[in-house]
């Protein structure tokens, strides 16, 4: 498969999850960069997008809110300390299928998806706050 399709075959993955909460996918670009072929896209709602880049597996993925971004792993680590939710995301995982990166996700938007499926505006700034005052750890630290 090419980068796009193997984005819309990824994107299917948890689609079920997203569009039940009014979400639907747009393909967002494609095309050939230094690095190689890529794709993106995004599931949209409103002023909510899930954004995801795929290039030789799912790569970037971001929630938007208006004009606030979190990468999926600040934005996980933020709901696991604000709900006390002990599960670690299972994306990115590694493989060497394609469309894992997909199938990882997909466990972590059920999981910690909520604040960005079905919360408020002020539930996602309040993450967004707290991602600012506890940035990720890096070097050393980032491997306790």
């Amino acid at each position: 498969m090419n980068p796009v399709e193997t984005l819309l075959a990824g994107a299917s993955e948890f689609g079920a999850v997203l569009t039940p909460h009014g979400f639907h996918f747009v393909e967002t670009g494609s095309g050939r960069g230094s690095g190689g072929h890529f794709a993106s896209g995004e599931f949209r709602r409103a002023d909510r997008r899930l954004e995801l880049h795929f290039r030789y597996s799912l790569g970037l993925v971001a929630y938007h809110l208006g004009s606030e971004t979190l990468t999926h792993a600040d934005y996980v680590r933020a709901v696991r300390a604000s709900e006390g939710i002990p599960d670690r995301p299972r994306y990115p995982g590694f493989s060497e299928d394609p469309l894992d990166g997909f199938r990882h996700l997909r466990p972590d938007l059920i999981r910690f998806g909520r604040v960005f499926t079905q919360g408020s505006s002020a539930e996602f700034a309040a993450l967004v706050a707290w991602v600012r005052q506890h940035p990720a750890p890096t070097g050393l630290a980032a491997l306790r």
